[in-house]
């Protein structure tokens, strides 16, 4: 990594935002025993550190090739939005395809970022078929891509996150534990690339959603895997394929430093840092700082710690299944298929099982056709955990046929 290409990237970055804050998080730091920073990517002019790679790519684009040029992105998220925000920076024109799919809110904002510099075309029900389209349209029309992450001029430009980490840590410090959010690698590998000679290896951290792990896989394997399917959930970094450049890069790292965070924990922290902090996270954006949890305190203590807080792009119409992810993951809400008797008085005898802290948060018959027995889904709510141990010995004490299908995938996404 060239550090001075590094500053110089950093210094033109200026034009048009001032660097993302490096704050200690004082909740966290008692939390776990340690110094906790939180690099606030999520604070950027687009709430995403995606600004960084699309400004650095750009400019040397237009010192090159001036600006007559046309430019294209392919994306539904961050990207698309800091592509937007910087085409307008250089009053050039940029074309966006996004999938038919993606929501509205992103559509809008990537519009008022871009204003009258960007087209933004709606193409496919997926990535994959909006980015063939945009590598078509670049084909034909002789438009110059600027890929997401998988370039040097990308990765040089996500690397001034580290830079600008190293001139904000207090004078002499050196973080022992320098945690890295992943999708398509541009971050970690800019990231890694710039720290190399004052972190040590074993002192990074990689942090990918379960059901997306495209790093963790890729070392495993030796080579760039594309993963046959991806959870969405973490739309951030729900990567199928670790970019080619990226993985050259991040190659020499263990397959045992990339932690996998399952989708329904990171749901547990953007409430979390939502209701204690007035953090506004997206599921990406929290992995970094779900991450220390897994850890835990004891591996934590007295450790200084960065975490880079990757976007804060949360559209508030996911909070009602946020929260419902984060009660499952946390023990605190259950879903069930019940058998009662066909007769007066057996729902009553059934609500008389609950606890003082439980809670009836969902009630539907499933089939009440039967001559002895009805099937009812349930979902009940409690404030412990431990609750749910005396309800199922109350349970069977009665005889009452039930089945806990909170992690049955299967029933779970088709009924609840």
């Amino acid at each position: 990594m060239d550090k001075v290409a590094v500053a110089d990237a950093q210094v033109a970055m200026r034009e048009i935002f001032p660097e993302t804050p490096l704050q200690l998080n004082e909740h966290l730091s008692r939390r776990y025993g340690a110094e906790i920073w939180l690099k606030r990517e999520d604070l950027s002019p687009v709430r995403s550190y995606k600004i960084r790679g699309a400004f650095n790519f750009m400019r040397k684009a237009v010192e090159t090739h001036g600006r007559d040029r046309v430019f294209v992105c392919a994306s539904a998220g961050n990207h698309a939005q800091g592509f937007a925000f910087v085409c307008r920076h250089f009053e050039v024109r940029g074309v966006v395809f996004m999938p038919v799919t993606t929501p509205q809110q992103k559509i809008d904002k990537t519009r008022m970022f871009g204003g009258a510099f960007i087209q933004i075309r709606l193409v496919g029900d997926i990535f994959d078929q909006c980015y063939a389209a945009a590598r078509e349209h670049v084909e034909t029309t002789g438009a110059m891509m600027v890929p997401p992450f998988d370039d040097a001029d990308i990765i040089e430009g996500q690397a001034t996150v580290a830079a600008e980490v190293m001139d904000q840590l207090p004078s002499g410090s050196v973080p022992d534990l320098v945690i890295l959010p992943v999708g398509g690698g541009g971050l970690a590998s800019g990231a890694t690339g710039f720290l190399k000679d004052v972190v040590e290896p074993q002192n990074f951290l990689f942090v990918e959603p379960e059901g997306a792990p495209s790093l963790k896989t890729s070392l495993l394997a030796g080579e760039p895997v594309t993963l046959p399917k991806v959870d969405n959930f973490v739309d951030g970094a729900a990567v199928a394929r670790i970019g080619t450049l990226n993985f050259e890069r991040l190659k020499g790292f263990p397959p045992e430093q990339v932690k996998l965070i399952e989708e329904n924990a990171i749901c547990v922290t953007i409430t979390e840092m939502l209701n204690l902090e007035g953090v506004v996270l997206e599921p990406a954006g929290a992995l970094s700082i779900r991450a220390l949890e897994e850890l835990g305190p004891d591996y934590l203590a007295g450790k200084t710690v960065v975490c880079v807080v990757s976007g804060g792009n949360f559209d508030f119409e996911r909070l009602p299944d946020v929260k419902e992810r984060a009660m499952r993951f946390s023990g605190l809400k259950k879903y069930f298929i019940l058998r009662l008797p066909q007769r007066p008085g057996a729902l009553r005898d059934f609500l008389d099982m609950l606890g003082p802290d439980d809670d009836v948060a969902r009630f539907e018959y499933l089939k009440k056709s039967a001559r002895n027995f009805g099937s009812i889904l349930i979902g009940i709510e409690t404030t412990a955990p431990e609750n749910f141990a005396g309800l199922f010995q109350r349970f069977e004490a009665a005889g009452l046929g039930y089945e806990d299908i909170t992690e049955n995938e299967i029933l779970a996404n088709l009924i609840i």
